[in-house]
């Protein structure tokens, strides 16, 4: 085998399945990373059990070791306040890692329970870290997603600092179309596996409030909505009321 053989790269559709069947097709698809770097980051991930609806990945005050990759369902990442209230602070979906907020300080702050049946991997971060340390390419994908991440923090401030309960919903909405057409799923339907009151906790709403925005939005057409199934009709019409300037054509909420 020739020196450049040995170094060739991995054919991007290879790469993806391979990240896909480890849940991490969100981290490792660094365009330009080699076949042997490839196989370093798989050996590192630990393959474990799925979550039963309503199992915890981790709690909160837990010792920070690993980081998780949801590779199915969806977990609700929440904490306890002072007076035992719990209080939502983001939904994980398939892609998206879990425990980033905790490397700094080496705890969780936080609780993260599935709300369905949710099968992840496992990375132990000390491996990960020296991993990074001597790939460029995994070393500048967990820094940009460490800035995405302080980023969507920000972002949700920004929307729960709004007014109207029209504007938090729509956003959230259009959120989750963005985020499950980046893993390749539809932009347009798609199951909210969060129940109301959840969605209300998240956004600073109460349930009936909720319920009663779907419905509205139902009868305006705006989307189609039966139980958890959702399908966005108009995103042009919810990009207005989210208070965004531009919604593209896939859905992709824009600002001016």
């Amino acid at each position: 085998m020739s020196n450049h053989d040995h170094h060739k790269i991995v054919n991007l559709n290879q790469l993806k399945a391979a990240c896909e069947d480890c849940g991490m097709f969100g981290l490792c698809l660094p365009i330009g990373i080699h076949e042997k770097d490839m196989a370093k980051l798989e050996k590192i991930i630990k393959r474990k059990q799925p979550l039963k609806k309503g199992e915890h990945l981790f709690n909160q005050g837990d010792a920070f070791y690993s980081l998780y990759a949801i590779k199915s369902g969806s977990v609700k990442i929440y904490s306890i306040t002072d007076d035992g209230s719990e209080q939502i602070t983001g939904f994980l979906l398939p892609g998206e890692l879990a425990g980033m907020d905790a490397i700094n300080t080496e705890q969780h702050h936080s609780y993260a329970k599935a709300l369905e049946t949710t099968s992840f991997c496992e990375i132990p971060f000390t491996q990960l870290e020296d991993l990074a340390g001597q790939l460029p390419s995994l070393r500048h994908q967990l820094l940009r997603l460490m800035s995405k991440e302080i980023m969507k923090d920000g972002e949700l401030l920004m929307q729960l600092g709004k007014n109207t309960a029209e504007e938090r919903l729509t956003y959230m909405l259009l959120s989750f179309s963005e985020r499950f057409k980046e893993r390749g799923f539809s932009p347009n339907e798609f199951n909210l596996s969060m129940s109301r009151s959840d969605i209300g906790n998240y956004l600073g709403l109460a349930v009936e409030t909720v319920s009663r925005l779907f419905t509205r939005f139902h009868e305006q057409e705006l989307i189609f909505v039966k139980g958890k199934y959702i399908r966005l009709i108009d995103l042009q019409g919810l990009g207005k009321l989210a208070g965004l300037s531009v919604v593209g054509n896939d859905g992709n909420p824009k600002t001016a």
